[in-house]
């Protein structure tokens, strides 16, 4: 049954993708974060929805090509180098098959940037792809928060069921992290009182999964955003307040095996710190002996680890999002990775300057403070997992590009000169 009411929804969508280029980057968004079909377990669990609605919005932007427009700037040159670097590093992989499966899905999600890039360009548009980011994600905080409250806290809480970027605990609890700036966003733009509800009730249920995950990573992530907020916040006291009630009672509620793992921190001892420790000294031997190319796409192995890891039987993946780009890519790839980042950053902070003491701006720099929020999140929490292509991170750059354009586009002219309202009374 789940099976025939995913492809009827689907088939449904699809003459509103060929008459609406931009419904096709929401749809392939919800596919791509959501997996909805992973929660099917006939013939719509292995189908490909995500590369169908690809498909069908490449179709539909050839049939309206006038409404596909590219911005050039910093960050789309970056969405194009970044990818043909990896492209470049591909040719030098240590291990070329199972480089070339993760360079396939990688340069989808590269691809379909760019569309979205060249598709979005309203706030209705934009904020419609944030509304689908928000609700694909904080589908699994809300399962998460729930689980979590239902079991004690006992039980780690995981992401999407499948090979999603963001299912294992450490990463849904970065993502979630990530998540949450945008949610208070959604809620103070909402003009419905139930939306608002809801909205601040998933951010809760977030918070709670985000624990339950048992993710250190996550919970020095949320710690950054926190002192964050309370630096850059216009509501310092009122946040404060709520962390003094809040975050005692959450973390009271948490067992002792919670309590434990969390002061691993500080000494960062355990199993799988070394196991982090150890993925990070190959990475870092690897590019050092390949400075340019790195690696290359998935150089977990044995025979890579015998010869870069300290610990050769431990083998493991990168578990950051900066060791992951160092050791496939090379220096070169973790400067564009990171130029990438600042790039977001900058555009994020001219959106601030160009709507300060403008209320007709207000959304926009209150979006582009929420997605500062939402970088260091992933800034932080990403250092301790593998998501450095997750799709999410690269729509929130291409959403502020588009938050950037439409409010220079939107800034109002210059009033005319008075020598040109005297000769023509009419200009006003």
């Amino acid at each position: 049954m789940r099976d025939i009411a995913l492809t009827l929804i689907f088939l449904g969508l699809i003459p509103v993708m060929l008459k609406y280029p931009w419904i096709g980057v929401l749809v392939y968004a919800w596919v791509s974060i959501f997996n909805p079909h992973k929660w099917t377990f006939g013939f719509a669990n292995d189908f490909p929805f995500a590369m169908s609605a690809g498909v069908v919005t490449v179709v539909s932007m050839l049939l309206r090509w006038k409404e596909v427009r590219l911005p050039i700037n910093a960050i789309t040159v970056l969405l194009m180098l970044l990818p043909f670097w990896m492209t470049v590093t591909l040719l030098f992989a240590l291990e070329p098959e199972a480089a070339y499966v993760r360079w396939v899905e990688v340069m989808k999600v590269f691809f379909f940037t760019l569309i979205t890039a060249s598709l979005l360009h309203s706030r209705k548009q934009l904020e419609a792809l944030l509304w689908v980011l928000v609700l694909s994600i904080g589908f699994y905080g809300i399962k998460g928060g729930i689980f979590t409250l239902a079991v004690g806290g006992v039980y780690r809480v995981y992401g999407p069921p499948g090979t999603s970027y963001i299912s294992d605990n450490n990463a849904i609890a970065v993502a979630l992290v990530m998540t949450i700036p945008l949610m208070q966003y959604l809620a103070n733009t909402a003009a419905s009182k139930w939306i608002k509800l809801g909205m601040y009730g998933t951010m809760l249920l977030s918070g709670v999964a985000v624990l339950g995950s048992q993710s250190r990573g996550a919970f020095l992530a949320i710690g950054a955003m926190v002192v964050f907020m309370l630096l850059k916040g216009e509501r310092k006291l009122l946040l404060a307040s709520a962390l003094v009630i809040v975050v005692p009672l959450v973390v009271g509620f948490m067992p002792d095996t919670w309590t434990s793992r969390m002061e691993t921190i500080r000494t960062y001892e355990d199993q799988s710190a070394q196991a982090r420790l150890n993925s990070w000294a190959m990475a870092f031997n690897l590019a050092n002996d390949r400075p340019l190319v790195g690696g290359g796409f998935e150089p977990y192995t044995s025979r890579v680890f015998a010869k870069y890891a300290p610990d050769p039987l431990n083998v493991q993946a990168a578990h950051s999002i900066y060791f992951q780009m160092l050791g496939e890519h090379g220096y070169v790839g973790l400067v564009l990775f990171l130029c990438l980042g600042i790039a977001g950053w900058l555009m994020a902070r001219r959106i601030l300057r160009a709507s300060r003491d403008r209320p007709d701006y207000s959304w926009a720099g209150n979006l582009a403070r929420a997605m500062q929020v939402s970088f260091i999140g992933f800034t932080v929490g990403g250092a301790f997992v593998n998501i450095a292509y997750w799709e999410v991170v690269y729509f929130e750059i291409v959403i502020l590009m588009g938050v950037y354009n439409l409010v220079r586009e939107l800034a109002p002219k210059a009033p005319p000169e008075k020598s040109e309202r005297a000769l023509n009374p009419a200009v006003t």
